[in-house]
C-alpha cells in the first residue's frame, strides 16, 4: 500500500530512535532524585528553520517560555506529545500547544491516571492529583485525552496534573467537550490542527460557587479559558501552507457553571485573545498572514 509522505514518516518512527523529532522524544533529562527535568534551551525562542512538521510549537512560542528553573512562572517543557509554558505561582499551565492528526486518534481507552507531573525542577510546587478534590472544579484538560488514543502511553501523558486547571464543570464537560469534538470531526473530515490552549484572569465558578484559589491557595482558579485552532488540509510543508485562505477557529469561555453549551457562541478573534492575554500566538506565521488570520472570526 503507498502511503502519503507524512503517513509513511510516521510508520517509519514507530520502528527507529530519531533523536530531532518531537513526537519521539521527550526532551527531558534525568535529574539526581531520580525524576526527570527539562533541559535549558539556549535561546527564548524555537529557530523556525529548525522546526519539523508536526512539532508541537510549530505556530510558535506565545509567552518566549524557556526552560529555565528561574523561569518558574513561564516554564517550558516539551514534552512528547504536548508542549507547554508552567506556570509554579499558579499551579497549572499558562497555555498547551499541539499537534493533532489521524494518526494521534486510536482505540485506546481514557485512562484517568491523573497524577503529579515528577518532571517539575526540584523546589517547584507539584500539584497532586486529589489537590481539586471538594473544589468544585473539575480536573480540566488542556491536551485532552480524547486527542491521545494512539496509544497508552499517548493518553496517559494527558493525565499530569501539569495539563489540568480547575474548570468548572458545566464549563468542561459540556461546553468544552463539544468544541473538543467538533475539532477531532474536523480531523476525521482529512485536516491536521495545531491547537493552543491556556487562560487568563483570576476567579471562576464551579459547582460549589465561586473561588480565587483552590488547594490551600496553591491552584489559581482562571476567569476565562480560551482556544485557538488552526486547521489545515493534511500534508506536507505545513507552516508554508498557513496562508489567508486557511480557517483559524478561536474561542473565549467564561470559566463558570452557567455557560452556554454551545461553544460557537464564544468563538473571538485571536487578536481578542492576543490583546487579553498579551501573548503572541502565531509568532512563526508570516507576519502579513498573521494579522488577516488574526483579527478574523469564524462563522463556519
Amino acid at each position: 500500500m503507498n502511503l502519503p509522505p507524512k503517513l509513511l514518516w510516521v510508520a517509519l518512527a514507530a520502528v527507529l530512535t530519531f533523536a530531532a523529532c518531537t513526537k519521539s522524544t521527550d526532551n527531558t533529562v534525568s535529574n539526581s532524585n531520580g525524576g526527570n527535568r527539562s533541559p535549558s534551551l539556549p535561546t527564548h525562542t524555537l529557530k523556525i528553520d529548525t522546526l519539523k512538521d508536526n512539532d508541537h510549537m510549530l505556530m510558535g512560542n506565545p509567552s518566549n517560555a524557556i526552560a529555565k528553573t528561574d523561569s518558574a512562572n513561564n516554564f517550558l517543557m516539551r514534552k512528547t506529545y504536548y508542549a507547554l509554558s508552567y506556570n509554579q505561582a499558579k499551579g497549572e499551565p499558562n497555555w498547551v500547544s499541539w499537534h493533532l492528526y489521524a494518526p494521534d486518534l486510536g482505540p485506546i481507552d481514557r485512562l484517568n491516571n491523573f497524577r503529579i507531573d515528577s518532571s517539575l525542577p526540584t523546589g517547584y510546587f507539584r500539584v497532586d492529583s486529589v489537590a481539586y478534590s471538594g473544589s468544585g472544579f473539575d480536573r480540566g484538560h488542556n491536551c485532552p485525552s480524547a486527542d491521545r488514543t494512539s496509544t497508552t502511553d499517548a493518553n496517559s501523558a494527558t493525565f499530569l496534573m501539569s495539563n489540568m486547571i480547575p474548570q468548572a464543570p458545566n464549563n468542561n464537560e459540556q461546553t468544552w467537550a463539544n468544541m473538543e469534538n467538533y475539532l477531532r470531526t474536523l480531523v476525521n473530515a482529512g485536516n491536521e490542527l495545531y491547537i493552543i490552549m491556556g487562560t487568563y484572569g483570576v476567579g471562576g465558578t464551579g459547582s460549589k460557587g465561586y473561588a480565587a484559589t483552590i488547594d490551600g491557595g496553591h491552584v489559581s482558579v482562571p476567569a476565562h479559558i480560551w482556544k485557538v485552532a488552526v486547521v489545515i488540509p493534511n500534508g506536507n510543508g505545513d507552516l508554508k501552507r498557513v496562508d489567508t485562505t486557511i480557517r483559524v477557529i478561536a474561542a473565549d469561555v467564561p470559566n463558570n457553571n452557567s455557560v452556554n453549551s454551545n461553544w460557537k457562541l464564544y468563538r473571538t478573534s485571536v487578536k481578542s485573545i492576543q490583546d487579553s492575554t498579551g501573548y503572541n500566538l502565531l509568532s512563526n506565521v508570516d507576519p502579513a498572514v498573521q494579522k488577516v488570520l488574526e483579527a478574523r472570526i469564524d462563522n463556519q
